[in-house]
């Protein structure tokens, strides 16, 4: 079938063994590949109730059926798994130049379980997998991890080859719940502890090597839609700013809209915004734009600091959610300083969203005297020797380094953390966005606001985010629309470039199958009832789809609150949506291909 390798790849870690599975045409068609067929991998492999640093928690890489094709935004790989930070559903993705090498190995997915015996990088190529031991970059920073794999086992070989490798830090060696995967530097499959499921099986690299190409269903087609693409975006203003200014743009956009957390969410305004947004960033540093392969977005931002203590310091970023999680919550004001934070933590492999909230909430545990430690808001030097101690596992490090959930536990601060399932939020109070609220609550994930970047809709006046009711219907249509690009795995900047017709072109240009809308939202309904159930076999429960007590309970200055019953009015209507009864379970069991060939022939 067009669009499909028609197979993948299953690595067992323990004996250094991997084995080739094909991957039926029912199998294809269903799931379309992505996140569709790796949720289906980990529905059908995880054994229910897995520890998630159990050897038999499996960690699935995926690519799409676009993947290193001339579609734009196409260039970006995904990571499955049972996350060790929620104990929930795990996806995370990454852009750069490697997805492209992934996907040139030839397999819709790879699917690593077992652990090895020493700290491992393994090599996959079209033809099979080579295990090489690690211990001596056992303990390196992702930086000179993949220097040292891609020189030794990477390049490129000439012709149409393509190679590039995945890595893990300190963080993820030492089991930080938060751990990442990083390629390409500065790119990484940040949330949910992906990385750290990939430090549990002493797996440090990933080289990946090839020279696939899927078959596409009609290429000339796929060249023209992608030129009209091209052309009709050249002067959208939203590219535009994103190109000019990368995400850091929005520092502004939510401190205007009274919904940017501050204070380890205390608050929902910073009044020092100004020096680090992006303004801050192009003024005090020099900054280029940087992309992905395959687009023309360039959201990137090339940073070198230019002054001060970390002049020369190189970095791509800082992210808006890497500016809000030490910008706002951690009441740090210099930008120079936010990208420092922000080039600890990729060099230790640590996610910057949970990093930051994290020491928020330290901040906040030592000014009740829960904990002994010096440290204020601001306080850049103190913040920055917690991070080492938490990838290092060290005194209150190693209780950070466990999770939200277990901190606030330990120390009697469960009333003010902030979390869903586990996942702290990211730069959206949704006190104020109130859709957002929903999005987190019912995220697969944990507090998420990419599966739906609903905080879009409500900040571009589509739907007031003070209305209540009918406001789920929306956030399904969004959670719908945006689940199938996961599935095709396509960049989140495209998402008003590409409406449910445009995905429509896509799957038939390149697979040949022709789906109108109501088609494809049955399609991205069953993937997600799917996971739904994979959630419920974990030990999902009603009250996990919830919100932090403090957002029901902290009217902010503003007078913002979302309430209980609010969230209530919103749930029922939220899973009325899904086919799911009142407490949120699906009615109907889904549909699934018998799998039993693919689990018994894994391990």
């Amino acid at each position: 079938m067009d669009g499909f390798y028609g197979r993948f790849l299953k690595i067992n870690l323990t004996d250094n063994q991997f084995d080739v599975v094909t991957l039926t045409e029912e199998i294809l068609l269903k799931y379309l590949g992505g996140k569709g067929l790796a949720s289906y991998l980990l529905y059908s492999i995880n054994p229910p109730g897995v520890d998630p640093l159990s050897p038999d928690n499996c960690l699935i890489f995926a690519t799409g059926p676009i993947t290193n094709s001339r579609i734009w935004g196409s260039s970006r790989y995904g990571v499955f798994t049972k996350s060790p930070q929620t104990g929930f559903f795990s996806e995370s993705y990454a852009g750069g130049k490697v997805p492209e090498a992934v996907d040139s190995t030839g397999f819709d997915a790879i699917v690593i379980a077992g652990k090895s015996q020493r700290p491992t990088v393994v090599v996959i190529q079209p033809d099979g997998v080579k295990f090489n031991d690690a211990s001596d970059i056992w303990g390196m920073d992702t930086y000179q991890t993949e220097d040292t794999v891609n020189q030794k086992y990477g390049g490129v070989g000439g012709g149409t080859t393509k190679s590039g490798a995945v890595v893990i830090g300190p963080a993820g060696e030492n089991l930080v719940r938060f751990a990442v995967i990083e390629n390409d530097y500065w790119r990484s499959a940040g949330r949910t502890g992906v990385g750290t499921v990939m430090g549990s099986k002493n797996l440090k690299a990933i080289v990946f090597k090839g020279d696939q190409k899927r078959s596409l269903f009609h290429k000339e087609h796929v060249r023209q839609f992608s030129k009209a693409v091209a052309k009709e975006s050249k002067n959208n203003p939203i590219v535009q700013a994103y190109r000019t200014m990368g995400t850091p743009m929005m520092v502004k956009t939510i401190n205007q809209a009274g919904a940017f957390p501050t204070k380890y969410w205390s608050e929902s305004f910073f009044d020092r915004w100004e020096n680090i947004g992006s303004e801050a960033l192009h003024n005090q540093c020099r900054v280029q734009p940087r992309a992905c392969s395959k687009c023309f977005i360039a959201c990137g931002r090339m940073t070198t600091v230019l002054s001060g203590r970390h002049a020369g310091l190189k970095i791509e970023g800082p992210e808006y959610e890497t500016i809000f999680a030490f910008g706002g919550l951690c009441m740090i004001d210099r930008i120079e300083e936010i990208a420092y934070l922000n080039d600890i933590c990729d060099r230790l492999g640590m996610d910057t969203i949970s990093a930051g909230n994290l020491c928020g909430f330290a901040i906040e545990a030592a000014k009740q005297k829960k904990i002994d430690l010096r440290i204020d808001y601001g306080d850049v030097d103190g913040i920055a020797a917690l991070l080492e101690q938490i990838a290092a596992r060290q005194g209150i490090g190693d209780i950070l380094a466990r999770g939200i959930g277990y901190a606030a536990k330990a120390w009697n601060l469960e009333d003010i953390a902030v979390h869903v399932k586990g996942l702290e939020p990211p730069g959206y109070d949704p006190r104020v966005l109130k859709g957002s609220g929903l999005a987190f609550a019912v995220a697969d994930r944990g507090a998420c606001h990419l599966r739906a970047t609903f905080h879009n809709p409500e900040l571009k006046g589509m739907i007031d985010p003070e209305i209540i009711q009918g406001k789920a219907e929306l956030l399904v249509d969004f959670e719908d629309r945006l689940l199938l690009m996961d599935t095709f795995i396509l960049c989140r900047f495209y998402r008003d470039m590409y409406p449910w017709e445009r995905l429509g072109q896509i799957i038939q240009m390149t697979t040949g199958l022709k789906q109108n809308k109501a088609q494809l939202q049955k399609k991205a309904s069953e993937i997600s009832t799917l996971i739904r159930c994979f959630n419920i076999r974990e030990g999902l429960k009603p009250e996990d789809d919830s919100l932090p007590k403090r957002f029901h309970e902290d009217i902010l200055k503003t007078g913002h609150v979302i309430t209980e019953t609010e969230l209530e009015v919103m749930l029922k209507e939220y899973y009325h949506h899904r086919d799911w009864d009142e407490r949120g379970r699906p009615e109907k069991r889904p549909d699934i291909p018998d799998s039993e060939p693919i689990s018994q022939n894994l391990l």
